[in-house]
């Protein structure tokens, strides 16, 4: 027997007794001499309506209850009960002096004061739960105004995106990423679809989204947490991430250009993964020589290709002549496009290879 189904009997028999007391005031009302066909009407319709109702009053608004806790962090739930407990310590100290008010206002502003202060506690300690934590953690520490460096200074929301091309997992072994990476559930079951696509490089992509995830939580300099916090009435997951950082105030670490335009129109701070690997390569001016493999011709006659190990594209004039070949070549010009840094350059002359060598 189920506890719906109990509480469905429950409810009848209390809803049936209600009934049929209600139809003796009823038939007070009407006619004293039908007592017993009034008592029997209404406590037939109490009884249905507590059949029908109960899992209404009772399980239902649990299960609710409890399917929206299991999507809210510990910590704004900390936050929530500290507040709640902050607004009710300041409502119990204004209730005297409101209850010295004439009536009805005596009677009536104390509860109404312990209601408002309840949920303005709330409301403020889950909007500044990061920062109250924070503060929380450096006093217990003692060192407020040098907090130690193990302990995470802010959240960082992970994108689909930055787990499936895998550079995450350098970036967060060189240790220059501080704070704690947040997965949401919803990311996770956005990569999790994409590794049982029936597309085989779509596969690929999602298992190795899954692998380099492994590998994070493997690596000890940087925590990663997998939460079940989610958007209510949005379904696709940018919109839930960029909403997401919104409400913890964390940036949000991806490498799609759409999600990051998206995310800074709305206020959003983004960690570009692309955007931090043109910053790190190399930086070259005109007139420097670089020693060069050729792999492939050009777009243009003539012209050869190759690229460095950040993976600059080098395009060389009259390289197509020497395909599989390292050449030295002299810089001639640099061009950042939207893609990434490209370099042109030209053959080196003799002298200058020798210069090179020097």
């Amino acid at each position: 027997m189920s506890v719906e189904f109990f509480f469905r009997i429950i409810g009848m028999i209390l809803f049936g007794i209600l009934g049929v007391y209600l139809g003796e005031r009823v038939a007070d009302l009407n006619d004293p001499s039908n007592l017993l066909y009034y008592q029997l009407l209404m406590g037939l319709v109490g009884a249905l309506a507590g059949l029908i109702l109960t899992p209404f009053l009772t399980t239902r608004p649990v299960k609710a209850l409890r399917l929206v806790l299991s999507r809210v962090s510990v910590q704004t739930l900390l936050g929530g009960l500290m507040g709640l407990m902050a607004g009710l310590i300041i409502a119990a100290l204004l209730a005297f002096p409101i209850s010295l008010l004439p009536e009805p206002f005596g009677n009536i502003l104390p509860f109404i004061g312990a209601l408002l202060f309840s949920y303005l506690g709330i409301m403020v300690f889950i909007m500044r739960q990061n920062e109250i934590f924070a503060l929380l953690r450096s006093l217990l520490a003692k060192t407020p105004t040098e907090p130690s460096p193990s302990e995470a200074p802010r959240t960082i929301l992970l994108d689909t995106s930055v787990l499936i091309d895998g550079r995450i997992a350098d970036i967060a072994r060189t240790g220059f990423l501080m704070g704690t990476l947040l997965i949401p559930r919803f990311v996770l079951n956005e990569l999790q679809f994409i590794a049982d696509s029936p597309d085989s490089l779509r596969r690929q992509r999602g298992r190795r989204g899954m692998e380099v995830l492994a590998q994070l939580q493997k690596n000890a300099t940087l925590p990663v947490r997998i939460s079940d916090i989610d958007v209510e009435g949005v379904r696709e997951v940018d919109d839930k991430l960029v909403i997401l950082a919104r409400q913890l105030r964390a940036p949000i670490l991806t490498n799609d250009y759409n999600l990051n335009r998206i995310a800074e129109l709305q206020g959003v701070a983004v960690l570009n993964v692309n955007e931090l690997a043109n910053a790190v390569k190399s930086v070259l001016l005109p007139g420097e020589a670089l020693n060069v493999n050729i792999i492939q011709e050009g777009k243009e006659p003539g012209q050869g290709v190759g690229y460095l190990d950040d993976g600059t594209m080098v395009v060389v004039e009259d390289g197509r002549d020497f395909l599989n070949r390292n050449v030295f070549v002299i810089v001639t010009k640099v061009l950042q496009t939207a893609a990434g840094r490209m370099i042109f350059a030209r053959l080196a002359e003799k002298h200058e290879v020798e210069e090179f060598h020097r």
